[in-house]
């Protein structure tokens, strides 16, 4: 009669426990990376521009920093073109524009391409403004007809109520074909969830590494293309140059999917469990695609920007809607994060050539028939 062997590791039943659990953690480390941006966002330090004699500027500005906190950093401009160019650089989000004498109504610049919660930050400011010149106005309206009260003579001169109204110009609008901007924002997703998916097609569709750079720059191509007819010809989400959209495009694709492939070359199926939470758990959080970067905290933002999602949203914008900022920023980290991609995958290439692997090892070397 032959013993039946002791059960050995976990029961069944607290494994399923287990699992459970483990999937009820995943999901949670899913929730605070998804929503932990949204719940702790707050500006600091949105760079705004003041224009406007040193009285005014200094009341101004001491006004301002008392009742939004830190929320607002404001810089000095020369006058409102110097304003206008720096709002164009994405340099500062808007500017306030003072006039000359306390009794002409100051002009507040916005653009709500670079963000519209900004745009409506300063429309609320523009709306105190207004509410303190108002009352600055009716005080003196109030003093005038006590004072023709008072004097009999002047009481039969003309009086004109005096008014000033605050404008608020939008220095760069979203297009007619997205008004609000939504169609770009819900583009940097689509992107990050490409590049995920692109990376674990060429991972196990492709076997040699070598073949992967190929695939790498034909994935950038042809979803540069692709994603471009769809986001600027079909939906009009992007503004200016087709080609340089579609590059723009395929070389955020291949930022996300390069590092991926590389790791998948050389530490096997790991490396895109790696690849993929760095990407969308870590870096996508924290891309400010739909917030400025200021409203993270700090320095999460800043960081954002190093990381694939961060740079292909903020560079998308800006190709669309902001042609003299400068780009080479944006430009160099994809190029950098594709470039550390293909390294991988090539490291992988000349160690897969010093193995020289058998046909039992490699099916592509198995003959034909």
């Amino acid at each position: 009669m032959t013993a039946t062997p002791p059960a050995t590791g976990m029961p069944p039943i607290a494994r399923a426990v287990a699992l459970a659990a483990g999937a009820a953690a995943i999901v949670g480390v899913v929730l605070l990376a998804f929503a932990w941006p949204a719940v702790t966002s707050e500006p600091h330090g949105l760079p705004v521009g003041v224009v406007g004699p040193d009285t005014s500027v200094a009341q101004t500005t001491g006004m301002l920093e008392t009742q939004s906190g830190d929320a607002l950093l404001l810089t000095r401009e020369d006058d409102r073109d110097a304003a206008v160019a720096a709002i164009e650089r994405r340099e500062i989000y808007g500017a306030i524009v003072l006039g000359d004498n306390p009794t002409e109504a100051p002009e507040v610049l916005v653009a709500t391409a670079a963000n519209a919660q900004v745009a409506q930050m300063l429309q609320g400011v523009a709306d105190g403004m207004q509410q303190q010149i108002d009352a600055q106005m009716r005080m003196a309206t109030e003093a005038a007809i006590a004072q023709r009260s008072a004097d009999p003579a002047a009481a039969s001169t003309p009086f004109t109520i005096p008014h000033a109204e605050v404008v608020v110009t939008d220095v760069v609008p979203f297009s007619e074909s997205d008004p609000r901007g939504a169609k770009l924002s819900v583009a940097a997703f689509p992107l990050v969830l490409g590049g995920i998916a692109g990376a674990v097609l060429i991972s196990f569709g492709v076997r040699r590494s070598a073949h992967r750079i190929v695939a790498l720059v034909a994935y950038g191509v042809f979803g540069g293309l692709l994603l471009g007819s769809i986001l600027q010809g079909m939906f009009g989400a992007l503004q200016g140059s087709y080609w340089t959209n579609a590059a723009a495009i395929g070389l955020a694709l291949v930022a996300i999917t390069a590092p991926i492939v590389g790791l998948r070359s050389l530490i096997g199926t790991p490396g895109i469990g790696v690849g993929a939470v760095l990407i969308m758990l870590v870096a996508n959080p924290i891309s400010a695609a739909t917030m400025p970067v200021e409203f993270l905290l700090s320095p999460w933002g800043a960081i954002g920007q190093w990381f694939p999602p961060g740079a292909g949203a903020t560079l998308l914008k800006e190709l669309s809607y902001f042609p003299d900022a400068s780009k080479a920023f944006p430009w160099a980290v994809l190029a950098g994060w594709t470039a550390a991609g293909v390294l991988l995958t090539a490291i992988a290439v000349v160690r897969e050539r010093g193995a020289t692997p058998s046909p039992v090892d490699d099916p592509e070397l198995v003959p034909a028939g």
